[in-house]
Protein backbone atom coordinates (compact mmCIF):
# COMPACT_ATOMS: atom_id res chain seq x y z
CA UNK A 1 0.00 0.00 0.00
CA UNK A 2 0.98 3.59 -0.65
CA UNK A 3 2.40 5.66 2.40
CA UNK A 4 -0.29 7.69 2.61
CA UNK A 5 -2.46 4.90 3.54
CA UNK A 6 -4.81 4.85 6.56
CA UNK A 7 -6.57 1.74 8.82
CA UNK A 8 -10.12 1.79 8.66
CA UNK A 9 -9.62 2.78 12.68
CA UNK A 10 -7.38 5.75 11.48
CA UNK A 11 -10.07 6.85 8.98
CA UNK A 12 -13.15 5.96 10.53
CA UNK A 13 -11.10 8.47 13.84
CA UNK A 14 -10.77 10.80 10.86
CA UNK A 15 -14.29 10.63 9.87
CA UNK A 16 -15.47 11.17 13.47
CA UNK A 17 -17.18 7.73 13.32
CA UNK A 18 -17.55 4.52 15.00
CA UNK A 19 -15.24 1.99 13.44
CA UNK A 20 -18.24 -0.23 12.15
CA UNK A 21 -20.07 2.48 10.52
CA UNK A 22 -17.00 3.02 8.89
CA UNK A 23 -16.64 -0.52 7.92
CA UNK A 24 -20.28 -0.21 6.95
CA UNK A 25 -19.46 2.33 4.37
CA UNK A 26 -16.17 0.05 2.88
CA UNK A 27 -18.86 -2.80 2.46
CA UNK A 28 -21.67 -0.59 0.96
CA UNK A 29 -18.81 0.90 -1.78
CA UNK A 30 -19.01 4.14 -0.41
CA UNK A 31 -15.83 4.29 0.63
CA UNK A 32 -12.57 2.68 -1.50
CA UNK A 33 -10.93 0.56 0.82
CA UNK A 34 -8.08 -2.34 -0.09
CA UNK A 35 -7.66 -5.14 1.91
CA UNK A 36 -3.96 -5.36 3.29
CA UNK A 37 -3.32 -8.70 4.92
CA UNK A 38 -6.20 -9.06 7.11
CA UNK A 39 -7.29 -5.55 7.50
CA UNK A 40 -8.51 -2.69 5.72
CA UNK A 41 -6.44 0.13 4.33
CA UNK A 42 -7.69 3.81 2.85
CA UNK A 43 -5.87 5.80 0.84
CA UNK A 44 -5.85 9.50 2.11
CA UNK A 45 -7.19 10.76 -1.67
CA UNK A 46 -9.91 8.30 -1.04
CA UNK A 47 -10.84 10.08 2.65
CA UNK A 48 -11.13 12.94 0.96
CA UNK A 49 -13.11 11.79 -2.30
CA UNK A 50 -15.38 10.34 0.68
CA UNK A 51 -15.75 13.29 2.51
CA UNK A 52 -16.05 15.81 -0.37
CA UNK A 53 -19.11 13.63 -1.87
CA UNK A 54 -20.60 13.81 1.73
CA UNK A 55 -20.44 16.84 1.60
CA UNK A 56 -21.89 17.35 -1.63
CA UNK A 57 -25.03 15.44 -0.91
CA UNK A 58 -25.50 17.55 2.40
CA UNK A 59 -25.10 20.49 0.16
CA UNK A 60 -27.24 19.35 -2.03
CA UNK A 61 -30.64 18.00 0.50
CA UNK A 62 -29.91 21.98 2.22
CA UNK A 63 -30.93 23.48 -1.31
CA UNK A 64 -33.49 21.61 -1.63
CA UNK A 65 -32.10 19.38 -4.01
CA UNK A 66 -32.09 15.77 -4.42
CA UNK A 67 -28.46 13.54 -5.21
CA UNK A 68 -28.68 10.42 -6.80
CA UNK A 69 -26.73 7.89 -5.10
CA UNK A 70 -23.86 6.52 -7.55
CA UNK A 71 -25.03 2.61 -6.59
CA UNK A 72 -23.10 1.54 -9.95
CA UNK A 73 -20.13 2.96 -8.98
CA UNK A 74 -20.41 1.20 -5.56
CA UNK A 75 -21.06 -2.16 -6.97
CA UNK A 76 -18.18 -2.30 -9.02
CA UNK A 77 -15.88 -1.52 -5.95
CA UNK A 78 -17.21 -4.08 -4.57
CA UNK A 79 -17.00 -6.48 -7.13
CA UNK A 80 -13.54 -5.16 -8.08
CA UNK A 81 -12.64 -6.53 -4.49
CA UNK A 82 -14.83 -10.05 -5.11
CA UNK A 83 -16.73 -8.81 -2.21
CA UNK A 84 -20.13 -10.75 -2.85
CA UNK A 85 -21.71 -9.80 0.57
CA UNK A 86 -20.85 -5.73 0.39
CA UNK A 87 -22.29 -6.24 -3.30
CA UNK A 88 -25.42 -7.66 -1.88
CA UNK A 89 -25.23 -4.75 0.70
CA UNK A 90 -25.02 -2.21 -2.24
CA UNK A 91 -28.13 -3.61 -4.48
CA UNK A 92 -30.30 -4.00 -0.48
CA UNK A 93 -29.49 -0.20 -0.25
CA UNK A 94 -30.47 0.97 -4.07
CA UNK A 95 -33.97 -0.84 -3.44
CA UNK A 96 -34.33 0.65 -0.05
CA UNK A 97 -33.86 4.29 -1.71
CA UNK A 98 -36.30 3.77 -4.07
CA UNK A 99 -34.73 2.24 -7.11
CA UNK A 100 -37.10 -0.24 -8.72
CA UNK A 101 -36.65 -3.68 -10.32
CA UNK A 102 -35.84 -2.75 -13.41
CA UNK A 103 -33.14 0.19 -12.47
CA UNK A 104 -31.57 -1.96 -10.60
CA UNK A 105 -30.44 -4.03 -13.28
CA UNK A 106 -30.51 -1.64 -15.78
CA UNK A 107 -28.53 1.38 -13.77
CA UNK A 108 -26.37 -0.68 -11.17
CA UNK A 109 -26.08 -3.89 -12.53
CA UNK A 110 -25.44 -3.42 -15.92
CA UNK A 111 -23.04 0.23 -15.62
CA UNK A 112 -21.20 -1.58 -13.20
CA UNK A 113 -20.16 -5.26 -15.46
CA UNK A 114 -19.70 -2.58 -18.70
CA UNK A 115 -16.99 -0.71 -16.74
CA UNK A 116 -15.06 -3.83 -15.84
CA UNK A 117 -15.52 -5.10 -18.82
CA UNK A 118 -14.04 -2.27 -20.10
CA UNK A 119 -11.33 -2.22 -17.85
CA UNK A 120 -10.61 -5.72 -18.85
CA UNK A 121 -10.43 -5.05 -22.76
CA UNK A 122 -7.92 -2.15 -21.99
CA UNK A 123 -5.77 -4.33 -19.83
CA UNK A 124 -6.21 -2.56 -16.47
CA UNK A 125 -7.84 -5.79 -15.36
CA UNK A 126 -7.06 -9.49 -15.62
CA UNK A 127 -9.75 -11.60 -17.28
CA UNK A 128 -9.46 -13.03 -13.23
CA UNK A 129 -11.25 -9.89 -11.93
CA UNK A 130 -13.80 -9.80 -14.39
CA UNK A 131 -15.06 -13.62 -13.89
CA UNK A 132 -14.72 -13.25 -10.64
CA UNK A 133 -17.33 -10.05 -10.69
CA UNK A 134 -19.71 -11.97 -13.11
CA UNK A 135 -19.78 -14.82 -10.80
CA UNK A 136 -21.15 -12.54 -8.17
CA UNK A 137 -23.16 -10.89 -9.87
CA UNK A 138 -25.02 -14.29 -11.03
CA UNK A 139 -25.46 -14.65 -7.76
CA UNK A 140 -26.94 -11.88 -6.91
CA UNK A 141 -29.39 -11.94 -9.72
CA UNK A 142 -30.62 -15.83 -8.28
CA UNK A 143 -31.21 -13.81 -5.17
CA UNK A 144 -33.45 -11.29 -7.26
CA UNK A 145 -35.23 -13.60 -9.83
CA UNK A 146 -37.84 -14.44 -7.38
CA UNK A 147 -38.88 -10.82 -7.18
CA UNK A 148 -39.29 -10.59 -11.06
CA UNK A 149 -42.30 -12.83 -11.00
CA UNK A 150 -45.44 -11.52 -11.87
CA UNK A 151 -48.45 -13.40 -10.14
CA UNK A 152 -51.82 -14.28 -12.37
CA UNK A 153 -52.01 -15.64 -15.57
CA UNK A 154 -49.27 -15.16 -17.81
CA UNK A 155 -48.89 -14.01 -21.25
CA UNK A 156 -47.10 -16.54 -23.12
CA UNK A 157 -43.59 -17.75 -23.55
CA UNK A 158 -40.31 -17.08 -24.77
CA UNK A 159 -37.18 -18.63 -25.45
CA UNK A 160 -34.07 -16.87 -25.10
CA UNK A 161 -30.56 -17.24 -25.04
CA UNK A 162 -27.33 -16.71 -26.56
CA UNK A 163 -25.76 -18.75 -30.19
CA UNK A 164 -22.92 -21.38 -30.15
CA UNK A 165 -19.58 -20.06 -29.27
CA UNK A 166 -20.60 -16.63 -27.15
CA UNK A 167 -19.92 -17.39 -23.43
CA UNK A 168 -21.47 -13.82 -22.47
CA UNK A 169 -24.79 -15.29 -20.30
CA UNK A 170 -25.15 -12.08 -18.11
CA UNK A 171 -27.40 -10.07 -20.67
CA UNK A 172 -30.00 -13.06 -21.36
CA UNK A 173 -29.58 -13.44 -16.76
CA UNK A 174 -30.86 -9.90 -16.99
CA UNK A 175 -33.36 -9.78 -19.74
CA UNK A 176 -35.02 -12.78 -18.68
CA UNK A 177 -36.01 -11.59 -15.60
CA UNK A 178 -37.14 -8.18 -16.84
CA UNK A 179 -39.28 -10.04 -19.38
CA UNK A 180 -40.23 -11.97 -16.62
CA UNK A 181 -41.44 -9.10 -15.03
CA UNK A 182 -43.73 -8.31 -17.71
CA UNK A 183 -45.85 -11.35 -17.15
CA UNK A 184 -44.16 -13.74 -19.84
CA UNK A 185 -42.93 -17.04 -18.87
CA UNK A 186 -39.26 -17.19 -19.70
CA UNK A 187 -37.08 -20.75 -20.91
CA UNK A 188 -33.34 -19.20 -20.53
CA UNK A 189 -31.03 -21.26 -22.26
CA UNK A 190 -28.27 -18.78 -21.14
CA UNK A 191 -24.62 -18.72 -23.37
CA UNK A 192 -23.43 -21.29 -26.20
CA UNK A 193 -26.64 -22.83 -27.56
CA UNK A 194 -26.34 -24.33 -31.06
CA UNK A 195 -28.65 -23.74 -33.19
CA UNK A 196 -30.32 -27.61 -32.72
CA UNK A 197 -31.06 -26.46 -28.53
CA UNK A 198 -32.82 -23.60 -29.97
CA UNK A 199 -34.75 -25.29 -31.56
CA UNK A 200 -35.53 -28.39 -29.09
CA UNK A 201 -36.57 -25.62 -26.49
CA UNK A 202 -39.06 -24.05 -29.06
CA UNK A 203 -40.95 -27.30 -30.28
CA UNK A 204 -41.07 -28.23 -26.37
CA UNK A 205 -41.98 -25.07 -24.26
CA UNK A 206 -45.83 -24.47 -24.71
CA UNK A 207 -47.16 -21.45 -26.13
CA UNK A 208 -43.66 -20.15 -27.32
CA UNK A 209 -44.70 -16.45 -29.03
CA UNK A 210 -41.01 -15.33 -29.48
CA UNK A 211 -37.13 -16.20 -29.39
CA UNK A 212 -34.73 -13.75 -28.34
CA UNK A 213 -31.31 -14.23 -29.19
CA UNK A 214 -28.12 -12.21 -27.39
CA UNK A 215 -25.60 -11.26 -29.63
CA UNK A 216 -22.19 -10.07 -27.46
CA UNK A 217 -19.11 -10.37 -29.84
CA UNK A 218 -18.94 -10.67 -33.30
CA UNK A 219 -17.94 -14.40 -33.28
CA UNK A 220 -21.64 -15.51 -32.32
CA UNK A 221 -23.28 -13.70 -35.59
CA UNK A 222 -22.70 -16.54 -37.71
CA UNK A 223 -23.95 -19.09 -35.43
CA UNK A 224 -26.87 -16.88 -34.42
CA UNK A 225 -27.51 -16.63 -38.00
CA UNK A 226 -27.53 -20.46 -38.20
CA UNK A 227 -30.03 -20.50 -35.20
CA UNK A 228 -32.50 -18.23 -36.81
CA UNK A 229 -32.74 -19.64 -39.62
CA UNK A 230 -33.58 -23.49 -38.28
CA UNK A 231 -36.16 -21.89 -36.17
CA UNK A 232 -37.55 -20.20 -38.66
CA UNK A 233 -37.87 -23.36 -40.92
CA UNK A 234 -39.29 -25.52 -38.54
CA UNK A 235 -41.16 -22.96 -36.84
CA UNK A 236 -41.89 -20.08 -39.75
CA UNK A 237 -44.74 -18.64 -36.93
CA UNK A 238 -42.11 -17.87 -33.82
CA UNK A 239 -40.96 -14.14 -33.97
CA UNK A 240 -37.57 -13.72 -33.92
CA UNK A 241 -35.49 -11.19 -32.38
CA UNK A 242 -31.67 -10.29 -31.92
CA UNK A 243 -30.15 -7.72 -29.38
CA UNK A 244 -26.91 -7.14 -28.39
CA UNK A 245 -23.54 -5.26 -28.85
CA UNK A 246 -22.54 -7.02 -31.74
CA UNK A 247 -26.15 -6.25 -33.75
CA UNK A 248 -25.80 -2.46 -35.31
CA UNK A 249 -29.36 -1.92 -35.89
CA UNK A 250 -32.70 -3.21 -37.14
CA UNK A 251 -30.89 -3.34 -40.78
CA UNK A 252 -28.50 -5.73 -39.97
CA UNK A 253 -30.49 -7.69 -37.10
CA UNK A 254 -33.15 -8.35 -40.66
CA UNK A 255 -29.66 -9.25 -42.68
CA UNK A 256 -29.28 -11.88 -39.81
CA UNK A 257 -32.48 -13.54 -40.57
CA UNK A 258 -34.50 -12.09 -37.57
CA UNK A 259 -37.58 -10.16 -37.58
CA UNK A 260 -36.14 -6.86 -35.46
CA UNK A 261 -34.16 -6.07 -33.05
CA UNK A 262 -34.63 -5.38 -29.48
CA UNK A 263 -31.77 -3.36 -26.89
CA UNK A 264 -34.58 -3.48 -24.04
CA UNK A 265 -37.27 -5.78 -22.18
CA UNK A 266 -40.13 -3.26 -23.35
CA UNK A 267 -38.39 -3.18 -26.86
CA UNK A 268 -38.20 -7.18 -27.09
CA UNK A 269 -41.96 -7.04 -25.36
CA UNK A 270 -43.23 -4.59 -27.55
CA UNK A 271 -42.13 -6.39 -30.52
CA UNK A 272 -43.98 -9.34 -29.56
CA UNK A 273 -47.04 -7.89 -29.21
CA UNK A 274 -46.81 -6.46 -32.71
CA UNK A 275 -46.60 -9.55 -33.74
CA UNK A 276 -49.44 -11.14 -32.13
CA UNK A 277 -51.70 -8.25 -33.46
CA UNK A 278 -50.82 -8.45 -37.01
CA UNK A 279 -51.16 -12.38 -36.45
CA UNK A 280 -54.76 -11.73 -35.40
CA UNK A 281 -55.32 -9.28 -37.44
CA UNK A 282 -54.52 -11.54 -40.79
CA UNK A 283 -56.56 -14.32 -38.92
CA UNK A 284 -60.12 -12.07 -38.52
CA UNK A 285 -59.37 -11.29 -42.48
CA UNK A 286 -58.76 -14.79 -42.96
CA UNK A 287 -61.99 -15.87 -41.63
Amino acid sequence: MADDALTLHEAAAELGVHYMTAYRYVRLGQLVAEKDGGSWKVLRSDLDAFVAGAAAVAESSEGGGRRRAPWAERLESRLLVGDARGAWGVIENALAGGADLDSVYLDVVAPAMASIGARWERGDLDIAVEHRATGIVLRLIGRLGPRFVRRGRTRGSVVLGAPAGERHSLPVSLMSDMVRLRGWEVSDLGADVPASSFLHAVLTTPEVAAVGISITTSEGLVPAQVALETVRQAVPGVLLVVGGNAVHDADHARSLGADGLAGSADEFVALIEQHLTADSDRGDIAG
